[in-house]
């Protein structure tokens, strides 16, 4: 058999397989979004099943998102250093495990100790299957690739409610967990014959572990302090010294990234105006998406008593949205640039979400939302291909684990404020904070637009 070409930063002749890896990969970046999403719509059953309450049913979304994101740098940077075909696979087989053990949990503690371990395999995975397809495809190639990329991912988080409203009524909630294993095993062994050897993308060198931990704790402090808001208050010593501890473990990550002998990542690439808008844009989108998913699935279960199928359903307009705002966007961004289509996306979602603020009635919730949802779309395909288009290709890796990390900071920062804000209603014991989170969410996305006018570079000029 003919081995494959290597895959290089810059080919000058295109990989004939590049659009199969493609498939494969994006399935198996869907894997990873769905997981974030289909766990929601069985949250009431889990809650019944395992006998847990709110702040348990929050770090059940928290607990994969802050592992995901928190070690997604680590990923970035092993996938620099060692090949990402290895990450990609050893990513891959770890998260699929590690599905197989939440499925077969029967108490909390197994459960969240699953979902850490799915976030640890899909920190591995995500970054470098992206740097992948920024190594394969190049150009205009390369913007439409992103938006393929994009829809899967924004889609995913839409299609993993419907996913999971269907699991969770027919075989069962561990289903939403059990279904990643066939799936996961098919793409291993198909992504380890196409994926040519790729030689590491820079120079060996350590693993900064330090850097991984501090980023991580100081991150599960901010969340924990968000969701513990819900209980004590807003402005309680204990919200104040979770908050503090996290801004000191932020300080110290810095400090520590300037001194390492290998740092986890390069902090000035953090600050560069592509990179940084990109994180901005990308953290804005996920965290409303998530904060849209968390509030949907207990109002129709909880306030309207729908089941999880019909609830599953209601999202599927969302999961379209979602997709056709991505696409749409991949087609244009090459030609506009990236600032009005991010402006754009912000103020499409400020005014979806404004529509269930004034009023709960469930075709208003479903129609704003998915309006919502086109916009938030948009935005998952301006944040990629600004942060990852204007970098080095040994930085490829690390400016992926960046945005990915983004995206699930995102999603656990979302989750934890809506959980907080909406609590009484989440118990339901009123709608009151059904209206306020929604109210927050579309507030949060005007003031997302005007930051993304005055952050968002231009479009790129063309290269000579």
């Amino acid at each position: 058999m003919t081995q494959s070409p290597a895959i290089s930063p810059h080919p000058t002749s295109p990989h004939p397989a590049r659009w199969r890896v493609l498939g494969f990969l994006g399935v198996a970046q869907l894997m990873l979004i769905l997981d974030v999403t289909v766990v929601a719509i069985a949250l009431p059953h889990i809650e019944t099943d395992l006998g847990v309450g709110r702040e348990t049913l929050t770090w059940t979304v928290s607990a994969y998102t802050l592992t995901f994101g928190g070690l997604m740098l680590l990923g970035g940077r092993i996938a620099d250093l060692v090949g990402a075909k290895r990450v990609v696979l050893a990513g891959l087989l770890l998260f699929t495990v590690a599905s197989l053990v939440t499925g077969l949990a029967g108490s909390a503690a197994v459960l969240l100790a699953g979902r850490v371990a799915q976030g640890a395999g899909a920190a591995l995975l995500s970054p470098a299957a992206l740097s992948l397809v920024v190594a394969l495809f190049d150009g205009d190639e390369r913007n439409k690739a992103l938006g393929v990329w994009s829809a899967l991912g924004g889609g995913g988080a839409a299609l993993g409610v419907l996913l999971g409203g269907l699991l969770t009524a027919g075989p069962g909630w561990a289903w939403v967990f059990y279904v990643n294993v066939p799936i996961g095993l098919v793409i291993a062994a198909a992504l380890a014959v196409l994926l040519p050897a790729q030689p590491p993308a820079a120079a060996r060198g350590r693993v900064d572990v330090p850097g991984a931990v501090l980023v991580t704790a100081s991150s599960a402090a901010l969340i924990y302090a968000l969701i513990a808001a819900g209980e004590d208050g807003w402005l309680t010593a204990r919200t104040g010294w979770l908050v503090l501890a996290a801004a000191a473990g932020y300080t110290a990550f810095v400090l520590w990234q300037r001194r390492a002998a290998s740092p986890l990542m390069d902090v000035r690439l953090l600050v560069r105006r592509p990179v940084a808008t990109g994180a901005f844009l990308i953290f804005t989108a996920t965290a409303l998406m998530i904060a849209v998913f968390f509030l949907g699935t207990f109002y129709f279960q909880h306030a309207r008593d729908y089941g999880a199928l019909r609830t599953g359903l209601l999202f599927l307009p969302v999961a379209l949205a979602t997709m056709l705002g991505a696409n749409a966007t991949g087609r244009v961004i090459g030609r506009w640039g990236g600032r009005a289509p991010a402006v754009a996306g912000l103020l499409v979602a400020a005014a979806g979400l404004a529509a269930p603020a004034v009023s709960l009635h469930p075709a208003v919730v479903v129609g704003g939302v998915s309006v919502a949802a086109a916009g938030t779309g948009a935005l998952f395909v301006v944040a990629s291909a600004t942060a990852l288009g204007r970098v080095a290709p040994h930085e490829a890796g690390i400016a992926s684990g960046i945005v990915s990390s983004f995206h699930e900071f995102g999603a656990s920062f979302g989750a934890a404020v809506v959980s907080s804000v909406a609590a009484a209603s989440l118990a339901g014991t009123t709608l009151d904070g059904f209206t306020q989170a929604f109210t927050l969410a579309a507030v949060a996305a005007a003031v997302g637009a005007a930051a993304a006018l005055a952050l968002t570079p231009g479009r790129a000029p063309e290269p000579a």
